[in-house]
């Protein structure tokens, strides 16, 4: 590919993640979505699901629809449809805002996320296609580094909203009003993707679902990619302990819309300060970057636990928690770009695309199983459970220092 096409890939992709991050940051589930299922009166489990629903939601069918994707040599239209998708379920949240109420409205929200998961799922697999052909290898961790670090800065604007007093009377009017212009980021996005030169590559046949399972098998076959996947499945821990941190707090200090606010902009000042610099890290040795972010994780995690459980007063101040959890985030940030960059240098053409399909999928199911972690918070407490998934932080860094380089 000519260097032109190259900056002009990289510019469009940069672009249109920043946008549906910018999207992701709005109609968050931590956040926004869990405010309107209380705003709208939806069952208390709705917000319990929330979360699981979109996160496993994208990577369960991965395995199937990756043996689509693979039939196409220009994959980039299914990112645009993937796009579309997302934007249509996230402005019918916008609407049911608007509309519903009770358990009509939660029951509403929940089928929308599981929607917006599955054009999320088309976009995850046909996005490393598309960054691996367009892109070259040497600046693909950078790429992805720079996107989350526009992320932290747009999650560092949200926080401050939350913050300020007009948070507290955010109304369904408002709320509706906001979804339908964060879907419409999401819309724009497929247009500027849909720019994207990319060039034709290599294809292969369509998989029922049965061939699709039987592709699972090279989590036994082939080594180091089953060391990728388990040590990925160890560094969960980042993603799963971070709302225990909150949930503490919460315990510490109540409930105040402020505090919520102050742990988003944390996530969101971790995130502009460390991902361009993990990127840069990930573009030297993306194993590497997973095992220092399990090693960070881990400690905090232990740290935190060891200071509830013997400095209560310590944990109660105002500060400590906020910055435990910016501690985290930065450790967050870094499995991503890691693991992401990792995944797409360690195979070539149509087998990465079942390189992503696989461990996405491996990886979805695993979270549903792993995230009923929180039903031992009454028997261990909120700190007990953080410092259990630290263990699990320093299995995944172990295991993650015999992964092949790539």
């Amino acid at each position: 590919m000519a260097q032109p096409d190259t900056d002009r890939a990289f510019v469009l992709i940069l672009v249109s993640s920043f946008l549906t991050k910018l999207g992701d940051a709005i109609a968050s589930p931590k956040t926004t979505l869990a405010w309107l299922a209380t705003t709208v009166g939806a069952p208390p489990f709705v917000l319990g699901f929330l979360v699981p629903v979109r996160e496993s939601g994208s990577m369960i069918p991965q395995l199937f629809v990756g043996g689509i994707v693979r039939q196409l040599p220009i994959r980039k239209w299914v990112w645009v449809f993937g796009s579309c998708g997302q934007f249509l379920c996230i402005a019918g949240i916008g609407l049911t805002a608007w509309f519903l109420e009770g358990v009509a409205a939660g029951w509403a929200i929940l089928l929308l996320i599981a929607l917006f998961s599955l054009a999320r799922c088309f976009n995850s697999v046909a996005s490393k296609d598309v960054l691996g052909k367009a892109v070259p290898k040497k600046r693909r961790g950078r790429l992805t580094g720079w996107a989350t670090g526009a992320a932290g800065l747009l999650s560092v604007i949200v926080g401050l909203v939350l913050m300020l007093p007009m948070t507290g009377q955010l109304d369904e009017s408002l709320l509706g009003s906001l979804l339908v212009g964060a879907g419409l980021l999401w819309l724009i996005a497929a247009g500027i993707y849909a720019q994207v030169p990319e060039q034709p590559g290599e294809v292969g046949d369509r998989r029922n679902p049965l061939e699709a399972l039987q592709r699972l098998s090279i989590l036994v076959s082939d080594k180091p990619f089953r060391r990728f996947v388990i040590t990925r499945a160890l560094l969960m821990c980042s993603a799963l302990s971070a709302p225990f941190y909150v949930a503490l707090a919460q315990r510490n200090y109540g409930s105040p819309a402020y505090l919520l606010g102050a742990f988003v902009v944390s996530a969101g000042v971790a995130g502009l300060v460390s991902g361009p610099i993990w990127g840069r890290f990930a573009d030297v040795s993306s194993k590497r970057v997973m095992v220092a972010a399990a090693l960070v994780t881990s400690g905090t995690g232990i740290a935190t636990f060891v200071v509830d459980r013997f400095l209560p007063e310590l944990s109660a101040t105002v500060w400590f928690l906020p910055i435990a959890y910016f501690v985290l985030s930065v450790a967050h940030s870094g499995v991503r770009v890691g693991r992401k960059t990792y995944v797409v240098n360690l195979a070539t053409g149509n087998q990465r695309t079942d390189y992503v399909a696989i461990s996405n999928t491996t990886i979805g199911v695993l979270l549903l199983v792993v995230g009923s972690v929180g039903l031992l918070t009454p028997i261990i407490t909120s700190a007990g459970v953080i410092g259990l998934l630290a263990l699990m932080g320093l299995g995944g860094a172990a295991l993650g220092t015999t992964m092949a380089d790539a």
